[in-house]
Protein backbone atom coordinates (compact mmCIF):
# COMPACT_ATOMS: atom_id res chain seq x y z
CA UNK A 1 0.00 0.00 0.00
CA UNK A 2 3.07 2.36 0.52
CA UNK A 3 4.70 2.03 -2.08
CA UNK A 4 0.84 2.43 -4.48
CA UNK A 5 0.75 5.62 -2.35
CA UNK A 6 4.47 6.52 -3.55
CA UNK A 7 3.77 5.89 -7.00
CA UNK A 8 0.34 8.42 -6.82
CA UNK A 9 2.61 10.75 -5.21
CA UNK A 10 5.47 10.30 -7.89
CA UNK A 11 2.93 10.35 -10.90
CA UNK A 12 0.94 14.20 -9.92
CA UNK A 13 5.07 15.16 -9.24
CA UNK A 14 5.81 14.10 -12.80
CA UNK A 15 2.43 15.27 -14.23
CA UNK A 16 3.46 18.59 -13.38
CA UNK A 17 7.29 18.78 -13.60
CA UNK A 18 6.00 17.75 -17.33
CA UNK A 19 3.15 21.14 -17.61
CA UNK A 20 6.08 23.68 -15.93
CA UNK A 21 8.40 22.25 -18.52
CA UNK A 22 5.91 23.61 -21.33
CA UNK A 23 5.02 20.61 -22.59
CA UNK A 24 1.35 19.74 -24.06
CA UNK A 25 -1.14 19.50 -21.40
CA UNK A 26 -3.20 16.75 -23.23
CA UNK A 27 -0.53 14.57 -24.11
CA UNK A 28 1.64 15.01 -20.66
CA UNK A 29 -1.31 13.85 -18.73
CA UNK A 30 -2.18 10.84 -20.57
CA UNK A 31 1.35 10.23 -21.20
CA UNK A 32 2.23 10.39 -17.48
CA UNK A 33 -0.60 8.39 -16.94
CA UNK A 34 -0.22 5.35 -19.55
CA UNK A 35 3.78 5.90 -18.35
CA UNK A 36 2.82 5.09 -14.24
CA UNK A 37 0.15 2.65 -15.53
CA UNK A 38 2.71 0.24 -17.04
CA UNK A 39 4.87 0.63 -14.08
CA UNK A 40 2.06 -0.32 -11.80
CA UNK A 41 1.07 -3.39 -14.35
CA UNK A 42 4.70 -4.64 -14.23
CA UNK A 43 4.92 -4.38 -10.28
CA UNK A 44 1.67 -5.80 -9.94
CA UNK A 45 0.47 -2.72 -7.75
CA UNK A 46 -1.93 -1.46 -10.86
CA UNK A 47 -4.95 -3.47 -11.80
CA UNK A 48 -5.60 -3.65 -16.09
CA UNK A 49 -9.08 -3.21 -15.16
CA UNK A 50 -9.19 0.73 -14.96
CA UNK A 51 -7.62 0.38 -18.61
CA UNK A 52 -10.06 -1.85 -20.23
CA UNK A 53 -13.15 0.53 -18.56
CA UNK A 54 -11.18 3.62 -19.70
CA UNK A 55 -13.23 3.47 -23.46
CA UNK A 56 -16.19 3.35 -21.53
CA UNK A 57 -15.66 6.40 -19.55
CA UNK A 58 -14.84 8.17 -22.83
CA UNK A 59 -17.78 7.40 -24.51
CA UNK A 60 -20.28 7.53 -21.44
CA UNK A 61 -21.84 10.30 -20.14
CA UNK A 62 -19.00 11.98 -18.72
CA UNK A 63 -17.36 12.99 -21.47
CA UNK A 64 -18.87 12.13 -24.98
CA UNK A 65 -22.43 12.00 -23.81
CA UNK A 66 -22.63 14.89 -21.53
CA UNK A 67 -25.48 17.64 -22.29
CA UNK A 68 -23.84 20.29 -20.20
CA UNK A 69 -20.41 20.19 -22.36
CA UNK A 70 -22.28 20.44 -25.47
CA UNK A 71 -22.46 23.99 -24.70
CA UNK A 72 -18.48 24.49 -24.91
CA UNK A 73 -17.95 24.69 -28.06
CA UNK A 74 -21.31 26.82 -28.87
CA UNK A 75 -20.10 29.60 -26.60
CA UNK A 76 -16.56 29.74 -27.81
CA UNK A 77 -17.50 29.80 -31.30
CA UNK A 78 -20.18 33.10 -30.10
CA UNK A 79 -16.96 34.45 -28.30
CA UNK A 80 -15.04 33.78 -31.57
CA UNK A 81 -17.63 35.59 -33.98
CA UNK A 82 -17.69 38.24 -31.65
CA UNK A 83 -14.27 39.20 -31.34
CA UNK A 84 -13.82 38.85 -34.99
CA UNK A 85 -16.71 41.00 -35.81
CA UNK A 86 -14.85 44.00 -33.83
CA UNK A 87 -17.85 44.66 -31.66
CA UNK A 88 -15.55 45.40 -28.46
CA UNK A 89 -14.23 48.25 -30.57
CA UNK A 90 -17.54 49.45 -31.13
CA UNK A 91 -17.86 48.91 -26.56
CA UNK A 92 -14.91 50.64 -25.97
CA UNK A 93 -15.22 53.97 -28.57
CA UNK A 94 -19.11 53.88 -26.99
CA UNK A 95 -18.07 53.65 -23.29
CA UNK A 96 -14.80 55.88 -23.62
CA UNK A 97 -17.01 58.61 -25.35
CA UNK A 98 -19.89 58.94 -22.56
CA UNK A 99 -17.40 58.85 -19.45
CA UNK A 100 -14.50 61.08 -21.33
CA UNK A 101 -14.72 63.78 -19.31
CA UNK A 102 -15.06 61.99 -15.89
CA UNK A 103 -11.69 61.87 -14.20
CA UNK A 104 -11.03 57.95 -14.14
CA UNK A 105 -13.10 57.65 -16.94
CA UNK A 106 -11.37 55.84 -19.28
CA UNK A 107 -10.37 53.31 -16.66
CA UNK A 108 -14.18 53.31 -15.75
CA UNK A 109 -15.02 52.33 -19.27
CA UNK A 110 -12.25 49.57 -19.71
CA UNK A 111 -13.99 48.14 -16.54
CA UNK A 112 -17.47 48.13 -17.63
CA UNK A 113 -16.57 47.28 -21.27
CA UNK A 114 -14.66 44.30 -20.14
CA UNK A 115 -17.99 43.25 -17.39
CA UNK A 116 -20.43 43.04 -21.02
CA UNK A 117 -17.37 41.52 -22.76
CA UNK A 118 -17.10 38.89 -20.48
CA UNK A 119 -21.03 38.34 -20.51
CA UNK A 120 -21.01 38.08 -24.49
CA UNK A 121 -17.79 36.84 -25.40
CA UNK A 122 -15.77 35.36 -22.31
CA UNK A 123 -12.71 34.82 -24.00
CA UNK A 124 -9.68 36.41 -22.07
CA UNK A 125 -7.20 36.26 -24.10
CA UNK A 126 -9.55 38.26 -26.92
CA UNK A 127 -10.89 40.54 -24.50
CA UNK A 128 -7.41 41.48 -23.50
CA UNK A 129 -5.73 41.86 -26.53
CA UNK A 130 -8.27 43.64 -28.07
CA UNK A 131 -8.54 46.46 -25.32
CA UNK A 132 -4.77 46.81 -25.04
CA UNK A 133 -4.77 47.60 -28.38
CA UNK A 134 -7.96 50.10 -28.40
CA UNK A 135 -7.84 51.27 -24.67
CA UNK A 136 -3.83 51.26 -23.50
CA UNK A 137 -2.38 53.75 -25.85
CA UNK A 138 -5.42 56.56 -25.35
CA UNK A 139 -4.66 56.09 -21.63
CA UNK A 140 -1.02 56.53 -21.80
CA UNK A 141 -1.52 59.12 -24.14
CA UNK A 142 -4.09 61.35 -21.61
CA UNK A 143 -1.43 60.54 -19.00
CA UNK A 144 -2.95 57.60 -16.94
CA UNK A 145 -0.37 55.82 -15.15
CA UNK A 146 0.95 52.70 -17.08
CA UNK A 147 0.85 50.23 -13.68
CA UNK A 148 -3.24 51.23 -13.37
CA UNK A 149 -3.79 51.85 -16.66
CA UNK A 150 -2.49 47.54 -17.48
CA UNK A 151 -3.76 46.05 -14.18
CA UNK A 152 -7.15 47.62 -15.20
CA UNK A 153 -7.21 46.18 -18.58
CA UNK A 154 -5.90 42.74 -17.52
CA UNK A 155 -8.32 42.30 -14.82
CA UNK A 156 -11.13 43.83 -16.73
CA UNK A 157 -10.44 41.16 -19.48
CA UNK A 158 -10.34 38.25 -16.99
CA UNK A 159 -14.15 38.94 -16.00
CA UNK A 160 -15.01 36.68 -18.64
CA UNK A 161 -14.19 33.43 -16.62
CA UNK A 162 -16.27 34.35 -13.54
CA UNK A 163 -19.61 36.50 -14.99
CA UNK A 164 -21.85 33.91 -16.74
CA UNK A 165 -21.80 32.72 -19.49
CA UNK A 166 -18.26 31.21 -18.67
CA UNK A 167 -16.12 28.22 -20.24
CA UNK A 168 -14.55 28.46 -16.68
CA UNK A 169 -18.17 27.81 -15.05
CA UNK A 170 -19.41 25.30 -17.80
CA UNK A 171 -16.66 22.72 -16.93
CA UNK A 172 -16.83 23.87 -13.34
CA UNK A 173 -20.35 22.55 -13.22
CA UNK A 174 -19.04 19.30 -15.09
CA UNK A 175 -16.51 18.42 -12.88
CA UNK A 176 -18.37 19.87 -9.74
CA UNK A 177 -21.40 17.61 -10.42
CA UNK A 178 -19.38 14.41 -10.85
CA UNK A 179 -17.97 14.99 -7.39
CA UNK A 180 -21.43 15.63 -6.22
CA UNK A 181 -22.70 12.71 -7.55
CA UNK A 182 -19.81 10.58 -6.10
CA UNK A 183 -20.63 12.24 -2.72
CA UNK A 184 -24.60 11.68 -3.07
CA UNK A 185 -24.04 7.76 -3.48
CA UNK A 186 -21.87 8.25 -0.01
CA UNK A 187 -24.48 9.80 1.84
CA UNK A 188 -23.98 13.26 1.00
CA UNK A 189 -25.60 16.27 -0.67
CA UNK A 190 -27.82 15.76 -3.58
CA UNK A 191 -25.76 14.87 -6.17
CA UNK A 192 -27.38 17.23 -8.47
CA UNK A 193 -25.57 20.72 -9.97
CA UNK A 194 -26.20 21.97 -13.00
CA UNK A 195 -24.82 24.95 -15.17
CA UNK A 196 -27.38 27.26 -14.86
CA UNK A 197 -27.05 26.77 -11.16
CA UNK A 198 -23.33 28.19 -11.76
CA UNK A 199 -24.40 30.81 -13.61
CA UNK A 200 -27.01 32.00 -11.17
CA UNK A 201 -24.17 31.62 -8.32
CA UNK A 202 -21.70 33.39 -10.42
CA UNK A 203 -23.78 36.66 -11.28
CA UNK A 204 -23.64 38.16 -8.04
CA UNK A 205 -20.03 37.73 -7.27
CA UNK A 206 -18.91 38.46 -10.81
CA UNK A 207 -21.06 42.11 -10.40
CA UNK A 208 -19.33 42.58 -7.05
CA UNK A 209 -15.85 42.05 -8.34
CA UNK A 210 -16.95 44.77 -11.33
CA UNK A 211 -18.51 47.14 -8.42
CA UNK A 212 -14.38 46.41 -6.22
CA UNK A 213 -12.64 47.29 -9.51
CA UNK A 214 -14.83 50.49 -10.17
CA UNK A 215 -14.17 51.72 -6.89
CA UNK A 216 -10.61 51.13 -6.66
CA UNK A 217 -10.00 53.28 -9.81
CA UNK A 218 -12.64 55.83 -8.06
CA UNK A 219 -10.06 55.54 -5.25
CA UNK A 220 -7.09 56.07 -7.32
CA UNK A 221 -8.80 59.31 -9.15
CA UNK A 222 -9.64 60.47 -5.62
CA UNK A 223 -6.38 60.12 -4.22
CA UNK A 224 -3.85 60.57 -6.73
CA UNK A 225 -6.01 62.32 -9.06
CA UNK A 226 -2.44 62.68 -11.53
CA UNK A 227 -2.75 58.72 -12.29
CA UNK A 228 -6.13 59.08 -14.03
CA UNK A 229 -6.86 62.39 -15.51
CA UNK A 230 -9.81 62.80 -17.45
CA UNK A 231 -10.00 62.91 -21.12
CA UNK A 232 -9.45 65.75 -23.69
CA UNK A 233 -11.66 64.87 -26.68
CA UNK A 234 -10.50 66.84 -29.67
CA UNK A 235 -12.79 70.25 -31.05
CA UNK A 236 -13.65 68.60 -33.59
CA UNK A 237 -14.64 65.40 -32.09
CA UNK A 238 -18.55 64.72 -33.14
CA UNK A 239 -20.87 63.59 -30.73
CA UNK A 240 -22.63 59.83 -29.95
CA UNK A 241 -25.33 59.51 -32.00
CA UNK A 242 -28.79 57.37 -30.93
CA UNK A 243 -27.73 54.88 -33.76
CA UNK A 244 -24.52 54.31 -32.73
CA UNK A 245 -25.23 53.64 -28.81
CA UNK A 246 -28.44 51.35 -30.18
CA UNK A 247 -26.34 49.58 -32.41
CA UNK A 248 -22.72 49.60 -30.29
CA UNK A 249 -24.50 48.99 -26.47
CA UNK A 250 -28.06 47.69 -27.13
CA UNK A 251 -27.59 44.73 -29.51
CA UNK A 252 -25.10 43.37 -27.11
CA UNK A 253 -27.25 43.73 -24.78
CA UNK A 254 -29.68 42.38 -26.18
CA UNK A 255 -28.18 39.14 -27.20
CA UNK A 256 -26.81 38.99 -23.04
CA UNK A 257 -30.31 39.24 -22.17
CA UNK A 258 -31.41 36.33 -24.27
CA UNK A 259 -28.70 34.05 -23.58
CA UNK A 260 -29.14 34.81 -19.94
CA UNK A 261 -32.75 35.02 -19.48
CA UNK A 262 -33.09 32.12 -21.59
CA UNK A 263 -30.82 30.16 -18.71
CA UNK A 264 -31.65 32.14 -15.77
CA UNK A 265 -35.42 32.34 -16.41
CA UNK A 266 -35.91 28.91 -17.20
CA UNK A 267 -36.94 28.98 -20.42
CA UNK A 268 -33.90 27.19 -22.38
CA UNK A 269 -31.20 24.59 -21.25
CA UNK A 270 -27.37 25.87 -21.31
CA UNK A 271 -27.26 23.90 -24.32
CA UNK A 272 -29.96 25.39 -25.79
CA UNK A 273 -29.37 28.90 -24.54
CA UNK A 274 -25.25 28.79 -26.13
CA UNK A 275 -27.07 27.77 -29.38
CA UNK A 276 -29.05 31.09 -29.12
CA UNK A 277 -25.90 33.01 -28.21
CA UNK A 278 -23.75 31.41 -31.39
CA UNK A 279 -26.60 32.59 -33.58
CA UNK A 280 -27.30 35.79 -31.58
CA UNK A 281 -23.50 36.69 -32.74
CA UNK A 282 -23.79 35.56 -35.77
CA UNK A 283 -26.52 37.82 -36.47
CA UNK A 284 -24.84 40.95 -34.37
CA UNK A 285 -21.64 40.23 -36.39
CA UNK A 286 -23.36 40.84 -39.34
CA UNK A 287 -25.17 43.87 -38.71
CA UNK A 288 -21.64 45.21 -37.75
CA UNK A 289 -20.20 44.29 -40.75
CA UNK A 290 -22.95 44.88 -43.14
CA UNK A 291 -21.77 48.68 -43.90
CA UNK A 292 -18.41 47.44 -44.51
CA UNK A 293 -19.35 44.95 -46.34
CA UNK A 294 -21.71 47.30 -48.56
CA UNK A 295 -24.46 44.69 -48.07
CA UNK A 296 -28.66 45.19 -48.27
CA UNK A 297 -28.95 42.33 -45.75
CA UNK A 298 -28.70 44.54 -42.44
CA UNK A 299 -32.90 45.19 -42.10
CA UNK A 300 -33.26 41.36 -42.09
CA UNK A 301 -30.52 40.58 -39.81
CA UNK A 302 -31.73 43.10 -37.50
CA UNK A 303 -34.94 41.41 -37.53
CA UNK A 304 -33.85 38.30 -36.98
CA UNK A 305 -31.95 39.57 -33.84
CA UNK A 306 -34.99 40.90 -32.39
CA UNK A 307 -37.22 37.73 -33.29
CA UNK A 308 -34.72 35.79 -30.66
CA UNK A 309 -36.70 37.69 -27.82
CA UNK A 310 -39.99 36.91 -29.54
CA UNK A 311 -38.85 33.06 -29.88
CA UNK A 312 -38.25 33.07 -26.22
CA UNK A 313 -41.28 35.15 -24.95
CA UNK A 314 -43.61 32.80 -26.95
CA UNK A 315 -42.21 29.20 -25.78
CA UNK A 316 -42.40 30.46 -22.31
CA UNK A 317 -45.60 31.27 -22.95
CA UNK A 318 -47.27 29.00 -25.25
CA UNK A 319 -47.64 24.95 -24.61
CA UNK A 320 -45.35 24.59 -28.02
CA UNK A 321 -42.52 22.52 -26.53
CA UNK A 322 -43.87 19.03 -26.37
CA UNK A 323 -45.37 19.39 -30.05
CA UNK A 324 -48.96 18.92 -29.26
CA UNK A 325 -50.69 22.09 -28.84
CA UNK A 326 -54.09 22.35 -29.96
CA UNK A 327 -54.67 24.07 -32.97
CA UNK A 328 -57.41 26.63 -31.67
CA UNK A 329 -57.73 30.09 -30.22
CA UNK A 330 -54.98 31.72 -29.08
CA UNK A 331 -52.77 28.42 -28.88
CA UNK A 332 -52.93 28.45 -32.66
CA UNK A 333 -51.69 31.93 -32.82
CA UNK A 334 -49.08 31.32 -30.80
CA UNK A 335 -47.86 28.50 -32.87
CA UNK A 336 -48.34 30.59 -36.05
CA UNK A 337 -46.28 33.70 -34.58
CA UNK A 338 -43.50 31.14 -33.36
CA UNK A 339 -43.26 29.82 -37.10
CA UNK A 340 -43.27 33.17 -38.22
CA UNK A 341 -40.93 34.64 -35.83
CA UNK A 342 -38.53 31.17 -36.51
CA UNK A 343 -38.46 32.01 -40.16
CA UNK A 344 -37.39 35.39 -39.69
CA UNK A 345 -34.90 34.06 -36.98
CA UNK A 346 -33.46 31.09 -39.80
CA UNK A 347 -32.97 33.81 -42.36
CA UNK A 348 -31.60 36.41 -40.08
CA UNK A 349 -29.14 34.06 -39.44
CA UNK A 350 -28.23 33.12 -43.46
CA UNK A 351 -28.01 36.95 -44.14
CA UNK A 352 -25.56 36.70 -41.41
CA UNK A 353 -23.48 34.48 -42.48
CA UNK A 354 -23.79 35.86 -46.33
CA UNK A 355 -22.00 38.72 -44.75
CA UNK A 356 -19.41 37.04 -42.75
CA UNK A 357 -18.26 35.36 -45.32
CA UNK A 358 -18.21 38.29 -47.53
CA UNK A 359 -16.06 39.58 -45.31
CA UNK A 360 -13.67 36.64 -44.82
CA UNK A 361 -14.32 36.11 -41.40
CA UNK A 362 -16.61 32.96 -41.42
CA UNK A 363 -13.81 30.51 -42.08
CA UNK A 364 -11.40 31.87 -39.46
CA UNK A 365 -13.63 31.81 -37.35
CA UNK A 366 -14.87 28.79 -37.49
CA UNK A 367 -11.69 27.12 -37.43
CA UNK A 368 -10.30 29.21 -34.17
CA UNK A 369 -13.30 28.03 -32.75
CA UNK A 370 -12.81 24.41 -34.22
CA UNK A 371 -9.56 24.69 -33.21
CA UNK A 372 -10.40 25.84 -29.16
CA UNK A 373 -12.93 23.35 -28.61
CA UNK A 374 -10.49 20.49 -29.78
CA UNK A 375 -8.51 21.50 -26.82
CA UNK A 376 -10.74 21.80 -24.53
CA UNK A 377 -11.70 18.02 -25.33
CA UNK A 378 -8.19 16.97 -25.62
CA UNK A 379 -7.24 17.88 -22.24
CA UNK A 380 -10.51 16.68 -20.89
CA UNK A 381 -9.67 13.08 -22.06
CA UNK A 382 -5.88 13.56 -20.91
CA UNK A 383 -7.03 14.12 -17.66
CA UNK A 384 -9.69 11.51 -17.35
CA UNK A 385 -6.83 9.15 -17.92
CA UNK A 386 -4.90 10.54 -15.91
CA UNK A 387 -7.83 10.74 -12.77
CA UNK A 388 -8.42 7.10 -13.77
CA UNK A 389 -4.81 6.14 -12.99
CA UNK A 390 -4.78 8.24 -10.13
CA UNK A 391 -7.61 6.86 -8.60
CA UNK A 392 -6.39 3.14 -9.51
CA UNK A 393 -3.28 4.11 -7.28
CA UNK A 394 -6.38 4.90 -4.44
CA UNK A 395 -4.71 8.33 -4.65
CA UNK A 396 -8.45 10.03 -4.24
CA UNK A 397 -8.39 8.00 -1.22
CA UNK A 398 -5.13 9.87 0.04
CA UNK A 399 -6.70 12.97 -1.18
CA UNK A 400 -10.03 12.83 0.76
CA UNK A 401 -7.40 11.23 4.09
CA UNK A 402 -5.30 14.30 3.75
CA UNK A 403 -8.36 16.70 3.72
CA UNK A 404 -10.38 14.69 6.20
CA UNK A 405 -7.23 15.11 8.77
CA UNK A 406 -6.35 18.31 7.53
CA UNK A 407 -6.20 21.06 10.92
CA UNK A 408 -9.28 23.14 11.51
CA UNK A 409 -11.94 20.14 10.50
CA UNK A 410 -13.51 21.33 7.50
CA UNK A 411 -12.59 24.57 7.28
CA UNK A 412 -8.76 23.93 7.18
CA UNK A 413 -9.26 21.88 4.70
CA UNK A 414 -11.15 24.16 2.77
CA UNK A 415 -8.56 26.49 3.17
CA UNK A 416 -5.82 24.83 2.08
CA UNK A 417 -7.60 23.42 -1.13
CA UNK A 418 -7.95 27.14 -2.21
CA UNK A 419 -4.03 27.91 -1.01
CA UNK A 420 -3.28 24.89 -2.50
CA UNK A 421 -5.50 26.50 -5.95
CA UNK A 422 -3.91 29.54 -5.55
CA UNK A 423 -0.59 28.63 -5.62
CA UNK A 424 -1.17 26.41 -8.63
CA UNK A 425 -2.30 29.37 -10.57
CA UNK A 426 1.15 31.19 -10.69
CA UNK A 427 2.41 28.15 -12.83
CA UNK A 428 -0.58 26.25 -14.41
CA UNK A 429 -3.84 27.10 -16.48
CA UNK A 430 -6.99 26.78 -15.34
CA UNK A 431 -8.48 24.19 -17.76
CA UNK A 432 -5.33 21.79 -15.92
CA UNK A 433 -6.38 22.75 -12.31
CA UNK A 434 -10.24 22.11 -13.38
CA UNK A 435 -9.85 18.86 -15.32
CA UNK A 436 -6.85 17.54 -12.42
CA UNK A 437 -7.45 19.02 -8.64
CA UNK A 438 -11.01 20.02 -8.69
CA UNK A 439 -12.12 15.71 -9.30
CA UNK A 440 -9.71 14.90 -6.74
CA UNK A 441 -10.63 17.24 -3.96
CA UNK A 442 -14.29 18.60 -4.62
CA UNK A 443 -15.94 14.81 -3.38
CA UNK A 444 -14.28 14.66 0.18
CA UNK A 445 -14.98 18.36 0.62
CA UNK A 446 -18.82 18.07 -0.26
CA UNK A 447 -18.96 15.03 2.04
CA UNK A 448 -17.10 17.74 4.60
CA UNK A 449 -20.84 19.54 4.00
CA UNK A 450 -20.22 21.96 2.16
CA UNK A 451 -22.36 23.66 -0.56
CA UNK A 452 -21.51 22.48 -4.22
CA UNK A 453 -22.61 25.24 -5.60
CA UNK A 454 -21.03 27.57 -3.14
CA UNK A 455 -17.63 25.45 -3.29
CA UNK A 456 -17.95 25.66 -7.27
CA UNK A 457 -18.23 29.37 -7.24
CA UNK A 458 -15.14 29.45 -4.66
CA UNK A 459 -12.66 27.81 -6.90
CA UNK A 460 -14.30 29.58 -10.19
CA UNK A 461 -13.34 32.85 -8.25
CA UNK A 462 -10.08 31.29 -6.96
CA UNK A 463 -9.06 30.23 -10.81
CA UNK A 464 -9.65 33.58 -11.85
CA UNK A 465 -6.48 35.03 -9.98
CA UNK A 466 -4.32 32.34 -12.25
CA UNK A 467 -4.60 34.77 -15.44
CA UNK A 468 -3.19 37.76 -13.31
CA UNK A 469 -0.52 35.80 -11.08
CA UNK A 470 3.21 35.93 -12.31
CA UNK A 471 5.02 34.55 -14.03
CA UNK A 472 2.28 32.53 -16.31
CA UNK A 473 -0.57 34.11 -15.83
CA UNK A 474 -2.23 34.24 -19.22
CA UNK A 475 -3.79 37.86 -19.45
CA UNK A 476 -0.39 39.19 -18.10
CA UNK A 477 0.75 37.37 -21.29
CA UNK A 478 -1.24 38.47 -23.95
CA UNK A 479 -1.02 41.96 -22.83
CA UNK A 480 2.65 42.21 -22.48
CA UNK A 481 2.48 40.80 -26.20
CA UNK A 482 0.07 43.61 -27.43
CA UNK A 483 1.66 46.68 -25.40
CA UNK A 484 3.96 49.25 -26.63
CA UNK A 485 7.62 48.73 -26.17
CA UNK A 486 8.03 51.55 -23.28
CA UNK A 487 5.53 49.45 -21.28
CA UNK A 488 7.90 47.07 -19.42
CA UNK A 489 6.88 43.48 -17.82
CA UNK A 490 7.54 44.71 -13.90
CA UNK A 491 5.02 47.57 -14.47
CA UNK A 492 2.52 44.99 -15.75
CA UNK A 493 3.30 42.64 -12.49
CA UNK A 494 2.97 45.72 -10.14
CA UNK A 495 -0.52 47.02 -11.83
CA UNK A 496 -1.90 43.44 -11.60
CA UNK A 497 -1.04 43.25 -7.69
CA UNK A 498 -3.48 45.63 -6.37
CA UNK A 499 -6.68 43.63 -8.43
CA UNK A 500 -5.32 39.83 -7.06
CA UNK A 501 -6.06 41.59 -4.07
CA UNK A 502 -9.26 42.39 -4.60
CA UNK A 503 -10.35 39.40 -6.02
CA UNK A 504 -9.23 37.19 -2.93
CA UNK A 505 -11.08 39.94 -1.11
CA UNK A 506 -13.90 38.66 -2.81
CA UNK A 507 -13.04 34.95 -2.54
CA UNK A 508 -12.96 35.88 1.45
CA UNK A 509 -16.89 37.73 1.16
CA UNK A 510 -18.33 34.77 -0.26
CA UNK A 511 -16.79 32.56 1.74
CA UNK A 512 -18.31 34.35 5.01
CA UNK A 513 -21.55 35.01 3.29
CA UNK A 514 -22.58 32.11 1.05
CA UNK A 515 -25.85 33.51 -0.01
CA UNK A 516 -24.06 35.61 -2.31
CA UNK A 517 -23.77 32.53 -4.56
CA UNK A 518 -26.58 30.09 -3.19
CA UNK A 519 -29.77 33.01 -3.04
CA UNK A 520 -29.98 33.21 -6.92
CA UNK A 521 -29.64 29.58 -7.81
CA UNK A 522 -32.00 28.39 -4.88
CA UNK A 523 -34.66 31.44 -6.41
CA UNK A 524 -34.47 30.05 -9.45
CA UNK A 525 -34.99 26.63 -8.19
CA UNK A 526 -38.23 27.96 -6.30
Amino acid sequence: MEFEIILAVAMFACAILGLLAGYSVALTLGGVALLFALVGIATGTFSPSFLIAFPSRIQGASIMQSQTLVAVPLFVLMGVILERSRVAEDLLHIASRLLARVRGGLGYAVVLVGALLAASTGIVGATVITMTLIALPTMLRQGYDPKLATGTIAASGTLGQIIPPSIVLILLADAVSNAASQASLKGAGSGVVSVGDLFAGALIPGVLLVVFYLLYIAAMAWLKPATCPPVTLAEDTQPLTVKEVAFGLGAPLLLIIAVLGAILGGVAPPTEAAAIGAAGAVLLAGIRLADEAKSRLAPLILAGLGSIIAILVLRNTMDLRAGVATISGANSIGIILTILASLVFFAGVAAGLLVLRKMRQLLPALTSATHITSMVFLILIGASLFSLVFRGYGGDEMVAALLHQAPGGKWGALAMTMLVMFILGFFLDFIEIVFVVVPLVAPPLIMLGFDPVWLAILMALNLQTSFLTPPFGFALFYLRGAAPDEINTMDIWRGAVPFIGLQIAMIILVGFVPALATWLPSLAAN
